[in-house]
């Protein structure tokens, strides 16, 4: 039986084990949350997101997770600067060109700002003169911050990023830190 964690990633902390920085710098890790042995983070979630963050002890689970072959989607949820347009919106939805070339189309929509969702530590900056909206996003592939890249290529850089589900596996009630283990 496969063990499968699911972790709601707080901010600022890094997807790995073990830090390399210097002991000055050293940074929150996964092992400040997970005691468990032998698990390893299927994909990634870059230090300043949050949200879910799948990990397991079967590498053959993991691989199925990661590989872009099974195009398993990931939902997001982003706070973008600016009051984002419906022309953006569309743009997102049928791919977006990044310097590493067009994005796979996605599934956009704007929402209304998420009333369930826990405070960020730092707030995030927000300026006085500019709104702020949210958009939801659904991708099914995942080159290196691929979304920020694309609500940027739209005109809307992103401020907050959450994922919210991988697949069939979502961040559902788990707060900042917390995670369930599921033997599948």
């Amino acid at each position: 039986m496969s063990k499968l964690i699911l972790l709601n990633k707080p901010f600022n902390v890094l997807c790995q084990f073990t830090d390399n920085s210097s002991e000055s710098e050293k940074r929150e890790t996964l092992a400040n949350y997970i005691q468990h042995k032998g698990v390893y983070a299927a994909g990634r979630l870059d230090r300043d997101s949050e949200g879910l963050l799948l990990l397991t002890d079967d590498g053959a689970l993991q691989h199925e997770i990661t590989d872009p072959k099974h195009k398993l989607s990931k939902t997001y949820l982003a706070q973008v600067e600016g009051d984002v347009t419906s022309s953006a919106i569309k743009q997102l939805s049928k791919g977006v060109a990044l310097k590493d070339g067009l994005t796979r189309p996605a599934c956009a929509k704007k929402i209304p700002p998420p009333s369930s969702l826990w405070p960020r530590t730092p707030p995030i900056r927000q300026r006085n003169n500019i709104p702020t909206s949210w958009i939801e996003l659904t991708i099914t592939e995942g080159k290196n911050r691929q979304v920020r890249r694309m609500t940027a290529a739209v005109g809307f850089p992103t401020l907050r990023l959450i994922r919210i589900q991988i697949g069939k596996w979502s961040l559902k009630n788990l707060k900042p830190g917390e995670f369930t283990t599921l033997n599948i």
